[in-house]
């Protein structure tokens, strides 16, 4: 999937044309001041869904370190 950068300003002044876009297989993403602040993706297709999402969030939990001590045991959990 492509990605192209867009000020919010333009984002605004040019939202049906951001849609198009985006529909067409685009992601965008929107900056304010430089500086990122949300991304539009396509709603269907490979990417699209709760399957993708909970594949996106453990691909990023293997990649990130735990972090603190484990001061809990499975019991308390439960408990």
């Amino acid at each position: 999937m492509t990605t192209k950068t867009v000020t919010a300003a333009e984002a605004n002044r040019q939202f049906s044309a951001v849609l198009r876009e985006v529909a067409g297989g685009t992601a965008v993403l929107v900056t304010s001041r430089g500086r990122p602040v949300a991304t539009i993706e396509p709603a269907c297709g490979p990417e699209a869904g709760a399957s993708a999402a909970k594949r996106r969030l453990l691909d990023h939990l293997h990649r990130v370190r735990a972090a603190g001590k484990r001061t809990w045991t499975r019991d308390d959990l439960y408990r």
